[in-house]
């Protein structure tokens, strides 16, 4: 066991847009923030406004994943490349260096949680889930990393989901490279996600009731939300991108084509942003067709 060492702006009518001369393939990590798109690729920190207008931002490393909540209009904090966490108060425009506490170890997910944005999550290669309670500026190890199938796996796409756990608090969801799992805030273990009254029926002697799971096995790279909308959870599979109505119980696949980066409008949960199809892709219908951005073509 380890030792201790991606809510988003508002409806946006985004016009066409094309990373073609920065990279394409390489987006990091998306977030709305007001009526911007800000987007890391493997070169640039972008921000896009609903007008067209593209910012190249200065930012001295590469950044893997960016948070932010509706509730802290102007905070984005964002994970490096070779380990480390900034954060901006500004939507994107200027960053600082945060984390005091943090191990000197990659960050691989990324959250800010659904009912209390002061409060960050961020989970670390090769040791486990770390909280922040401040917005980054101070960090504590909360639990190590989940144990699925007989090996502990890092956790590769995060989120807080505003449903109640019944012990008191509400669920952190985890994608990894095997699949999903989730974790009460109190931390108590890693569990399955499993319907609300299948604990019940098991304890009755019935069978739970039929779940339809994300894919066994297949890695979760990306899982996003609106905080509003609890129980409408966004996942990016190499398979496509899967949807569920109630919670994370039951998935269903809302459009093929593998997904990377992505992120949800807090203000309308149908609408999305993703790094797909090798470059910025938007929905408006929760994923069921895209619009491919290609318009700016040298930004």
């Amino acid at each position: 066991m380890s030792s201790g060492i991606a809510t988003f702006g508002i409806t946006l009518a985004l016009p066409s847009v094309s990373f073609s001369s920065t990279h394409t393939s390489s987006i990091r990590a998306i977030c709305m923030e007001d009526n911007t798109v800000v987007v890391a690729t493997d070169h640039d920190l972008l921000r896009i406004s609903d007008a067209g207008d593209v910012v190249r931002v200065s930012h001295a490393l590469a950044v893997t994943a960016l948070a932010n909540h509706s509730a802290k209009p102007g905070t984005i904090l964002a994970t490096l490349k070779d380990g480390g966490l900034s954060r901006s108060v500004d939507g994107g425009l200027t960053w600082a260096t945060v984390g005091s506490g943090l191990p000197a170890a990659q960050i691989t997910a990324l959250t800010m949680a659904a009912l209390e944005p002061s409060m960050v999550y961020a989970a670390l290669a090769g040791d486990g889930l770390w909280r922040s309670q401040d917005t980054g500026e101070t960090w504590e190890f909360v639990m190590d990393r989940p144990y699925l199938d007989g090996v502990e796996h890092d956790v590769l796409s995060l989120v807080s989901v505003g449903n109640p756990s019944g012990m008191g608090g509400i669920w952190l969801y985890a994608g990894t490279q095997v699949g999903l799992t989730r974790v009460p805030d109190c931390f108590c273990r890693w569990q399955d996600v499993t319907a609300g009254d299948a604990m019940d029926a098991l304890a009755a002697g019935e069978t739970p009731p039929s779940t339809a799971p994300l894919p066994i096995g297949e890695l979760v790279a990306a899982l996003a939300l609106a905080p509003e909308a609890p129980e409408r959870i966004y996942a990016g599979l190499t398979s496509g991108l899967w949807v569920s109505t109630d919670g994370g119980v039951d998935w269903a696949l809302a459009s093929t084509g593998a997904i990377g980066a992505l992120a949800v409008n807090s203000s309308d949960p149908m609408n999305l942003a993703a790094a797909r199809g090798g470059g910025l892709s938007i929905s408006w219908d929760g994923g069921a067709t895209w619009t491919l951005s290609t318009h700016i073509k040298d930004i």
